[in-house]
């Protein structure tokens, strides 16, 4: 019996439908995303009202295809213009016939920080309202590195900084010597003294500019740590960098930590009551995040979420943030939410003894240290249950960005237009999230 394959001809005129949208299922992403941007009125946009120019492109379809763009994976503004003539989803966005070009694309991104923590908040106050979100809940807390959109070999230390401005000092001088000789070896060669010259005094001036503002970072730093207890010993001044793609990126661990990548902190705050929505988050230039537990807390909406319990592994804890979250008044009362933070790194996996472990009994000792409630508290039943609960929602949060998304690196430099891009992705995440919770439902339709 002869193999049989289907028969592809591409002889045959191949046109597209009557309506596109008939490629297109009625739970398709962007028919979710399409509706939810009208549902939840975006009005923050930066536009031209005195309508001098060329005509601008509709706002909201641009925070449309920006929003449908991040969640497949397409980040550069290059590669969503070139979409928008492939992609039926995004030709269908742009009304078939609108191509914005990627100046525009990326124009619109970096100004509209705004816009994207409004959609932020709304969409998350929509899923309040269609029952997706609850309003009283937990949180977890995490953070993960993100690469800048720069190379660390463009990186110097401030020790080599001064070590490089010395050679440059000597070429100079070397070169200007040269320019005095009488027997014309220079002109011979081809050698333009003045340009050369110029570029080393140049290369000069950046990198003394480099040097004092890794002695303002090193002068910050150093007051910090005598204003603090408990933190780690301070390095030295020769040891900081400074990268001249982005000054504000920083070189920090990556993976696990064996290999360093020029980066930055994203934080993320994830509901732990069963939607597994993005409520707040922010981009750090801190290489740890010792600091970061109260700003995290404070970046969700009080609209969007009134937090019980907030859950963070040990790179968080440290016993003036827990302090500063739960809010211990003069009365020794919590007034904030409680806080359920490792204070230790624990192993993968559980042994027998962790089975039949059922956890401290009876009143807390009155001589333990904060430190060591913390880890009691932990070991309890309810800590074990809202401990676990990170591991479920957080840590999955930045898998699903990193891995399904795609998102590893920002597009943008400089770390207010890096927090706008986070805002972007976080803005994204949730769409995806809630059109899966919603089962392709449109928003609208709960409101009919």
């Amino acid at each position: 019996m002869s193999v049989r394959f289907v028969n592809v001809d591409r002889e045959t005129p191949m046109l597209f439908p009557v309506d596109m949208r008939d490629w297109l299922s009625e739970d398709h992403l962007v028919h979710f995303i399409i509706d939810a941007i009208e549902q939840i009125g975006v009005t923050g946009f930066k536009v031209n009202h005195r309508g001098t120019g060329n005509e601008q492109y509709p706002p909201e379809m641009m925070l449309t295809l920006l929003v449908y763009s991040y969640v497949t994976g397409k980040f550069g503004s290059r590669t969503i213009e070139a979409a928008t003539h492939t992609d039926v989803a995004l030709r269908y966005i742009c009304g078939g016939e609108l191509h914005p070009d990627h100046s525009v694309i990326c124009a619109f991104r970096k100004d509209n920080k705004e816009v994207f923590e409004e959609t932020f908040t709304k969409i998350l106050l929509l899923a309040q309202q269609v029952g997706k979100l609850k309003k009283v809940g937990g949180v977890s807390v995490d953070g993960s590195k993100i690469h800048a959109n720069a190379s660390k070999h463009n990186a110097v230390s401030y020790k080599r900084a001064g070590e490089i401005i010395e050679a440059l000092k000597a070429e100079v001088k070397q070169l200007m010597l040269l320019a005095e000789e009488a027997d014309g070896k220079a002109q011979e060669t081809g050698l333009n003294i003045p340009e050369e010259i110029k570029l080393r005094k140049d290369r000069k001036k950046a990198l003394e500019k480099a040097r004092i503002e890794m002695e303002k970072m090193y002068e910050a730093a150093s007051n910090q740590r005598f204003a603090e207890e408990g933190v780690k010993k301070q390095k030295k001044l020769e040891e900081y960098q400074h990268n001249f793609t982005d000054s504000d990126s920083r070189i920090m661990k990556a993976g696990n930590g064996k290999h360093f990548e020029q980066s930055y902190n994203t934080q993320a705050v994830v509901d732990t009551e069963g939607s597994m929505l993005i409520l707040g988050g922010y981009v750090t230039q801190n290489a740890n995040d010792k600091k970061e537990l109260e700003p995290a807390v404070l970046s969700v909406d009080e609209e969007v979420r009134e937090i019980d319990t907030v859950s963070a592994d040990t790179g968080f804890y440290s016993e003036e943030a827990v302090k500063a979250v739960e809010k211990i008044n003069d009365e020794g009362q919590r007034e904030g939410p409680e806080v359920f933070c490792a204070v230790e790194k624990g192993h993968h996996g559980k042994t027998v003894e962790d089975l039949l472990n059922t956890g401290p009994k009876g009143r807390t000792p009155s001589n333990l240290t904060e430190k060591q409630k913390m880890a009691r508290k932990l070991g309890t039943k309810k800590g074990k249950e809202i401990y676990k609960k990170r591991k479920e929602t957080v840590e999955p949060v930045f898998g699903i960005i990193k891995s399904v998304m795609g998102f590893r690196q920002f597009m943008l430099r400089g770390i207010e237009k890096v927090n706008t891009e986070w805002s972007l992705v976080r803005v994204a995440y949730n769409f995806k999230r809630l059109h899966r919770l919603m089962s392709g439902v449109r928003l609208s339709e709960c409101f009919a």
